[in-house]
């Protein structure tokens, strides 16, 4: 009985440990995005909402995905290679060439095209995994993908939005620190994920209860930050939805197809080629408009015009991979 009890405590110190360890780091987080505000030209309140408000929100929301994780969900790569290499490989190398392709294609401005390769590069987060679990496909393989390139995005991301500024916007591109861009990522979204494992790694229990909470409070923030970028850019929203939007929808229906044909060729179950198709098709939204915002700020204070895109498809994905839903839950219904 003293057994339990000094267990019990041991674990409530640890749980409560945790708590205040990540409560600790996103205290950090604000406190670092209030100095850089203030070391800004201007102090505008809606400076704070992009220096601040949107990293902070990132950050939350990647911490949600990491409380769902753990080790082995990253030992995919290892166990079955030829699974892992075709999600991998249509989200880091055909997503972006498609992206690239459809902006060029349909001759969108310099700026939204830089957007488009932004969404293009982001991985796909939690909502791939509700959406696979919606759909009846593998969950656990779409964890895997979401941890590991999640992971890899912090390297991959800077480097092709770096070129991609380059080769659209030429003489009316930005300064773009690729190291500080990549060393930015890797603070607001492999940092968090890792607090998130930490705490189920440490206390399970904890972590179960924090769950369903941490991701009714990163869906809220998810849905906050797509309207924001929508609301602050309408007018270039509405110059541009005849372009925008087909871009973005061609790109959502794209991927999936590429991702659901590229599975059966490599014979994978239906399963699985539900899920590789969910993951190449679905990206983050809410990392496009943070990076977007953090690369390129609104003259006026807004969210980024390179924000646009991604905010679009936060809004459209839905309606359009819902058809594709339907049809794999009634086909793989248990």
């Amino acid at each position: 009985m003293r057994h339990t009890l000094v267990l019990e405590y041991k674990l409530r110190n640890m749980r409560r440990g945790a708590l205040m360890f990540v409560c600790a780091v996103f205290a950090l987080i604000l406190a670092t995005g209030s100095a850089n505000a203030e070391n800004e030209p201007t102090d505008d309140e809606s400076n704070v909402i992009i220096d601040v408000v949107l990293p902070v929100a990132l950050a939350f929301i990647m911490f949600s995905l990491g409380i769902g994780l753990n080790v082995d969900d990253f030992m995919l790569v290892a166990k079955e290679p030829k699974v892992f290499a075709i999600g991998v490989v249509n989200q880091m190398i055909v997503l972006p060439i498609m992206g690239f392709a459809i902006a060029t294609g349909l001759d969108l401005s310099a700026e939204l095209a830089v957007g488009l390769m932004i969404l293009a590069c982001c991985p796909g987060g939690v909502t791939s995994n509700i959406l696979t679990k919606l759909a009846n496909g593998d969950t656990a393989l779409s964890v895997s993908y979401t941890a590991v390139v999640s992971v890899v995005t912090v390297i991959t991301l800077p480097l092709i939005v770096g070129f991609s500024m380059d080769h659209f916007m030429d003489a009316d591109a930005p300064d773009i620190d690729i190291l500080g861009l990549g060393m930015t990522m890797f603070l607001l979204t492999t940092i968090p994920v890792g607090l998130g494992m930490a705490v189920r790694h440490f206390s399970a229990e904890t972590a179960d209860k924090m769950d369903k909470g941490v991701s009714m409070v990163a869906t809220g923030l998810f849905v906050i930050i797509v309207l924001a970028a929508i609301a602050t850019e309408w007018d270039t929203l509405m110059d541009n939805i005849g372009k925008l939007g087909p871009a973005v929808i061609i790109l959502n229906v794209l991927m999936l197809a590429i991702g659901y044909k590229s599975a059966e060729f490599l014979d994978l179950d239906a399963k699985r080629a539900t899920t590789v198709s969910i993951e190449s098709g679905i990206q983050n939204a809410t990392v496009g408009i943070t990076i977007g915002g953090l690369i390129l700020a609104d003259p006026d204070g807004g969210i980024s015009t390179l924000s646009l895109p991604s905010g679009v498809y936060g809004v459209l994905m839905y309606p359009v991979i819902a058809p594709f839903i339907y049809w794999r839950a009634m086909y793989l219904e248990d």
